[in-house]
């Protein structure tokens, strides 16, 4: 089984592959060229369905398991924000006309990239791509024990000790020469490394069973 994880940075995407015992980071500006060889499952840390109003059942059952750290999912991803505003005031201001909560600046600029997925996602509806949040991914690794923040020395060294074990043997070299060179974070790389140990082997999703879709077809489920 090969499987992907995928986890956005300034540049494009980080890609780490599991295969057998054969484990590979590759650096990619966009999703197509990312997934565009042969996999069985890829994972991507990005919200993949949303609703007209941001809400989504799976975005509060993942805060719910990762409190005190609830901050560490962002909500709120609707498609008529990207597609009708350029300006994220202008989008707040219509958001408000409508009733609903207000859109973050963190996940308003990962709107590019959250509509970047979801239109290769809904053309390629056959294929098994799967949102993954990563803190459930190490929250999990680490014994449901909350975990420091990422960016955190002691965060840092954790995750890196986490994935050690899961056979990321050749973390340090990644986290240093292969990601400087592509100008990815730290953290980017880490995440990716979680993604694909869930698209490898799923242990749980939220909601459990099947996923609700939305106006699109799109499951909106986070697997861990």
């Amino acid at each position: 089984m090969r499987a992907i994880g995928l986890d956005g940075f300034s540049k494009g995407w980080v890609a780490v592959s599991i295969d057998g015992d054969l484990r590979t980071i590759s650096f990619h500006s966009d999703i197509a060229d990312a997934l565009a060889g042969p996999f069985d499952c890829a994972g991507i840390d990005i919200p993949i369905g949303m609703t007209d109003d941001g809400e989504r059942a799976c975005d509060r059952l993942a805060r719910d398991r990762l409190r005190p750290h609830t901050s560490r999912v962002f909500t709120g991803a609707r498609r008529w924000l990207w597609e009708e505003f350029s300006d994220p005031d202008k989008a707040n201001d219509d958001a408000r006309r409508r009733g609903q909560t207000r859109v973050s600046r963190q996940l308003w600029h990962l709107g590019k990239k959250i509509m970047e997925v979801d239109a290769f996602v809904r053309a390629n509806a056959a294929r098994d791509i799967r949102e993954v949040h990563p803190e459930l991914v190490f929250l999990r690794l680490n014994g449901g024990k909350p975990l420091a923040a990422k960016k955190s020395e002691e965060g840092d060294a954790l995750r890196r000790r986490l994935l050690r074990r899961e056979g990321f043997r050749e973390i340090d070299h990644w986290l240093t020469d292969a990601r400087i060179g592509a100008r990815a974070k730290r953290d980017d790389v880490l995440d990716a490394c979680a993604v694909a140990l869930a698209a490898r082997d799923p242990h749980g999703s939220v909601p459990e069973g099947t996923a609700p879709r939305d106006a699109q077809g799109v499951p909106m489920q986070i697997w861990f």
